[in-house]
Order: structure tokens, then C-alpha cells, then sequence
């Protein structure tokens, strides 16, 4: 793919996540079939706050000033630390709406960027604005396929229905 067709994907991406989070009760936002698993709440909260912190942080620092090592980031540590699991669902799924939209808008306004710039991450090594794009596209269909899955897996725990007339899961 095109640097401009994923930037494309991550804006259709955008309604994508709207719809499939949007008018949701509260029941649904917060059942986690198991301890370990994410809420609804809990991967909007990690949606925002990738957004703002890893993944335009990096592409743009990466395009714009590959000398700087961006700041540090722990997103399995900030479910904790930033209380997820308490805050509030419509201001986060807004919030990542408008943080989408600036990214959107501020990926669009580069002018013949570099996407062979390098970013040299501490553990994974060497990655290229371009892979770092690809990267941010493929993370939004591993939370669009987790959404799904939470929220099929609550649709059968709610129902107490057998869901297999739909299809193999």
C-alpha cells in the first residue's frame, strides 16, 4: 500500500471505531469475559492515548527530527496507572475522535515527507516512518478485531444464547 492509501484507511478507521463503540450501555462497556481481558472502556482509553503518544508521536518525530529519541512509553502499564477502568467512555471514544481527526489532518499537511526516515527503537531496532505508518494502520484492526470479539463475546454472555446457527467464531 501507498503511504496516501493507508493514511485514507486510517481515516475511514475513524468512523469505523465510532460506529462500532458508539451508544453503548454501560453493561456492555465494562464486562470483560475474564480478568485479563480488556473492556470496551479499557481499549478506547489505550486507543486515545496510542494515538497521541506512540504512534503520530513517533511518526512525526521520525519524519521531522530522527536525531530525537521520543519519549518513553508503557501502554500495558497505563491501564493501571491511568485508571482506565474508571473513566468516562462518551468523553474518551470524543476524545480519540478528535485525535484521530488531528492526525488525519496533520498526515495529510506533510509535504513530500521521508518515509525511508529511520526511528531506531530501543528493543525492536530499526523501523522506517513507512513501517511505522503500516504499524499504526495494522493496530487499529488488532483493536477493531478485539472490539468484535469483546463484543461478541458479550452478546453470547448476555443472551445466554447458542451463537452457533451465526458461524464458527
Amino acid at each position: 500500500m501507498k503511504p496516501n492509501q493507508i493514511i485514507l484507511q486510517l481515516e475511514a478507521n475513524r468512523q469505523v471505531f465510532k460506529n462500532l463503540l458508539d451508544n453503548k450501555d454501560k453493561a456492555t462497556i465494562r464486562w470483560k469475559g475474564q480478568e485479563s481481558d480488556w473492556s470496551l472502556l479499557e481499549i478506547i482509553c489505550h486507543l486515545y492515548d496510542e494515538e497521541r503518544e506512540d504512534f503520530r508521536t513517533r511518526l512525526f518525530n521520525t519524519l521531522l527530527t530522527p536525531e530525537i529519541q521520543p519519549p518513553s512509553i508503557d501502554p500495558p502499564g497505563w491501564v493501571k496507572e491511568r485508571k482506565y477502568a474508571k473513566q468516562d467512555f462518551d468523553e474518551k471514544l470524543n476524545a480519540f475522535m478528535a485525535e484521530r481527526k488531528k492526525s488525519i489532518k496533520q498526515l495529510n499537511s506533510l509535504k513530500n515527507p521521508n518515509w525511508k526516515s529511520i526511528y531506531h527503537h530501543p528493543t525492536i531496532g530499526d523501523l522506517s516512518a513507512y513501517q511505522l505508518l503500516c504499524n499504526w494502520l495494522a493496530h487499529d484492526y488488532h483493536h477493531i478485531r478485539q472490539i468484535n470479539r469483546r463484543l461478541y463475546e458479550y452478546l453470547r454472555y448476555s443472551s445466554k444464547m447458542d451463537l452457533s446457527y451465526a458461524g464458527d467464531w
